[in-house]
Order: structure tokens, then C-alpha cells, then sequence
């Protein structure tokens, strides 16, 4: 009745009869399937009990052989993602280091676009400095290109750090000769100093996916950051914007 109080912990409860439970569940044959959880608490009939009993050990036993299938598949792609990303750990730190013992702003330049593809596996890296015609004197190297204003905001997206593409077309902007093999990109912006232009550090792969927009981006804003740090050190320039 509407007006009946619950039952409490307190409250006498009157126990379901074995006919009460059966009844129960000849109007409710889809109980278990809502219920899945019972089954690993309840005790199916043995086979030997006849063709008219149903065979609720074979059901039991089918359900956690797909249950261990899947849980085995689960733990096979979360050691596969995890021995990935500490290889990758490893060659964005190794990169980092190489970085750091720079001993001039030529030496960095020859790293980060000679040496620091082979670190992270990719095959091209370059620096970009949006400048425009007002060309700054260390930006005229070799693996550096200087891009329009307002090129970066139109490849990365205004407001946004990384930018993780999976397929494209080489941007010869960004690649220059090395365009045509890129297939997978990932370009990372570089704020370096409070009064300098903005820039993007652009790594490529020749291979699709070996960037993806769903992987992290952790790593490589770590590596852009230790970039700026650089930059800013060997060029003796003042600190990137406050917050960025």
C-alpha cells in the first residue's frame, strides 16, 4: 500500500518460500540477465541431473571464459600502451638532454633539425618563426622557416598549444624540401620571448598515425617548452609571456 513504511533494518521481514522464488522468476526469465553479478554467487545444477534441467554450470562457465578472454585482451593492450609511452618517455628525455648541451645557437639549430628526428623516430624537425619579411638575423639558417603572420594561429588553431595530425600533405612552409614525405605531423607552439615573434616547432613522419589527435600531448609540449628555455639562453632574450 502507498502508506505502508519501509522496512528497516529493524523491521521484521518475512522470508520468500522456495514457491514464492520460483514464481518470482518463471515471470522474470530475463532476472540472471539483469542480474549477471548472481551468477557468481549462486550454485548451478550439475550436467548428470538430466536433459530437462538447463545447463547453468556450461552457461556460468561460457560467461567467465568470455569475461577472462576479455579481461587477457585488456591487459595485453594496456602493457603494449604502457611499454609505448615509456619508450617514448625515453626518446622525448634523450632529445631533451641533447638540447641542453647546445654550446652556441648554431649547435642548437644542428640538433633540433639534424639530430632530434632520430630521437624521437620521426624523420624531419623543424623550427618556424612567424615574422613575416621582418626576417630576425638568427632565424636565416638552415631547418628554420619564417611563416606569414597569423600562419600559425591557421595551422595549430588560435587558443591552442599542439595541433596532432594523423594524414596529411606535407606543408612545404613548414618542411620545406622534406614536404613530400611527410604524412603525420605534430606541431607544437613556441612562445619564446615577451617582445619576439611566435613560433611552432614542427615534427613529421613519413608514416600515417605515427601522430594521432588522441594521443597525449605531454611530452611534446615538454620538449617545446625546453626548446624556448634554450633559445631564450643562448640569444640572451627576455622571458616568454607571464601565464604562457
Amino acid at each position: 500500500m502507498a502508506n505502508e513504511p519501509e522496512p528497516t533494518l529493524l523491521s521484521p521481514v518475512a522470508a520468500a518460500t522456495a514457491d514464492e522464488v520460483a514464481a518470482y522468476l518463471r515471470a522474470h526469465p530475463d532476472f540472471l540477465v539483469r542480474h549477471p553479478e548472481l551468477l557468481a554467487v549462486l550454485m548451478p545444477p550439475a550436467r548428470e541431473q538430466g536433459d530437462n534441467v538447463v545447463d547453468m554450470q556450461q552457461f556460468v562457465t561460457e560467461r567467465l571464459r568470455r569475461e577472462l578472454e576479455r579481461l587477457r585482451d585488456s591487459y595485453k593492450s594496456l602493457v603494449t600502451v604502457s611499454r609505448t609511452n615509456l619508450s617514448v618517455q625515453a626518446r622525448i628525455h634523450a632529445g631533451v638532454l641533447a638540447l641542453l648541451k647546445a654550446r652556441s645557437f648554431d649547435h642548437f639549430i644542428d640538433i633540433v633539425t639534424n639530430e632530434l628526428a632520430g630521437m624521437v623516430r620521426a624523420d624531419v624537425v623543424t623550427l618556424c618563426i612567424e615574422a613575416g619579411n621582418d626576417v630576425l638575423p638568427h632565424a636565416v639558417k638552415a631547418g628554420v622557416y619564417v611563416l606569414q603572420p597569423g600562419a600559425i594561429d591557421e595551422m595549430i588553431g588560435a587558443g591552442r598549444e599542439v595541433a596532432l595530425h594523423d594524414d596529411v600533405a606535407g606543408d612545404p612552409r613548414l618542411f620545406g624540401p622534406a614536404a613530400g614525405l611527410v604524412r603525420s605531423q605534430a606541431l607544437v607552439r613556441l612562445n619564446i620571448s615577451r617582445d619576439g615573434p611566435g613560433g611552432v616547432l614542427a615534427i613529421g613522419s613519413r608514416r600515417r598515425n605515427f601522430f594521432s589527435p588522441k594521443q597525449g600531448t605531454e611530452l611534446l609540449t615538454f620538449l617545446a617548452r625546453t626548446v624556448e628555455h634554450s633559445i631564450r639562453i643562448l640569444l640572451d632574450l627576455p622571458p616568454r609571456p607571464s601565464g604562457g
